[in-house]
Formats: C-alpha cells, structure tokens, sequence
C-alpha cells in the first residue's frame, strides 16, 4: 500500500545500450503515488525502453531502476515476474489480450497467475468489468468487442492486482478519436481515484487530459519537464 507523495517509481543515472545504440542516456526521474505522469517525445527516442526498464522487462546498461521499494536490478528473473504480476500494471497500444479467453477470463487470469482461487479472481474480474462499464460484454470474446471494448478489458485486467503503478503504452494510439476520448476519460477517471499512472503517448490532448506533468525525451535523454492543467 503506498501513501500519497510516497516515491513510488525512482530511476538514478538509468543508461540503456543496444550495441552501439544508446536508448536511454543517464535518465533520472521520480514518481510519486498519485500522480500521472505523461512521457513525450519522438519515435524512437527511448519512451519504450524506459516503460519496459520500469515494468522489469528489460535491464539497465548502468544506473538502477526502484519501484515500490525494490531495486530491480537485484532480481532474478523469477523474482522479477512475481513483481511484474503484483505490482505493475500494464497497458498497451494494441491490448494483447488472448483471443480464445473471453473478457472475463482474460481479466480474471492475471489474479490467478498470483495464486488467488478462480472463484474469487472471476467476482474480482467481473466487478472491474462493471466499474469500467462493460459487465455485460464479459462473456464475449475479444474479436467481437470494439476497439474501446478491448482497451477497457486491457485496462481491468492491468488493475487486476491493484497495480503500485500502471504503465500505459500509447494507450489510445489503435482507437479511433471518439473511442480514444472514451479511454482518456477512463485514465483520468482512475487518477482521479489516486491511480499511480505512467503514460507514454505521442498524443499531446491524452497528455493535456490526464496527465499532472509531461517529461519530454530526445535521443535518450530527458529534455524538459512541465507541469499540467488538466483539461475537464
């Protein structure tokens, strides 16, 4: 449980190298609970790889990566997906939900990776799908549901474990703009709740809508950093 301006996310001189290429370049940063945090910049300039070094899929060239209390630099690859699965929730650009579960199931399978019973990780699953508003598409699978049906079923099953953070990867960036809206609503409604979020956009209205503060990144290397009024 983490309380409100608590540390949550903490990179120091965070480096990445693939070969000869530099993907991230002496980055440090702070998160804290509660905020939402907008990560902009263009293609190929490190917002993936700094997404992927926090939520514990990647490691670091040189520098540390902490969240919620772990230096993940310290785990062994078992340890490192226990923490993925209860403190790290993610979303991303095209869902990657499994297309032979229905919604319910995919929701409800990211609880039973951590040891909870069916039964219960099925009523958990089935109240996130009816807060996000989609109870009554749980028993469908994901290639009938629309695009913002598929995010929302993403999104629960990223809440699935009460996540210390959740981590967003261009997450309206396969919508349309309308459903797009409907997502962004849905990310500040969760900040609103006292979501921790960590979104990676190119989107400048997702930022201006949900985010409290936009870190800019060029070529590997934080650029700028300002402060949000969040739109209604």
């Amino acid at each position: 449980m983490t309380t409100e301006g608590e540390v949550v996310v903490r990179l120091e001189r965070l480096r990445k190298h693939y070969g000869e290429t530099v993907a991230l370049d002496d980055v440090s940063l702070e998160i804290r609970a509660g905020e939402a945090v907008a990560v902009m910049g263009p293609s190929g300039c490190g917002k993936s790889t700094l997404l992927n070094m926090i939520a514990g899929l990647d490691r670091p060239t040189s520098g540390s990566v902490t969240v919620h209390g772990e230096e993940l630099s310290t785990l062994s690859e078992t340890r490192l997906a226990l923490f993925r699965r209860h403190r790290i929730g993610m979303v991303f650009q095209f869902f990657n939900l499994i297309d032979d579960l229905s919604a319910l199931d995919n929701v409800a399978l990211a609880a039973q990776l951590t040891g909870t019973s069916a039964a219960h990780a099925r009523r958990r699953a089935l109240d996130l799908l009816d807060e996000l508003g989609i109870a009554d598409r749980a028993d469908l699978y994901p290639a009938v549901l629309s695009g913002g049906e598929r995010q929302r079923v993403a999104v629960a099953r990223a809440l699935m474990n009460r996540p210390a953070v959740l981590l967003a990867d261009e997450p309206t960036g396969a919508l349309d703009s309308h459903t797009g809206e409907q997502v962004m609503d849905l990310l500040l409604d969760l900040h609103q709740l006292g979501q921790t979020l960590l979104l990676v956009t190119h989107d400048e209205r997702l930022a201006q809508r949900c985010a409290s503060r936009v870190i800019a990144i060029e070529d590997g290397r934080v650029t700028g950093e300002r402060a949000m009024e969040q739109s209604a």
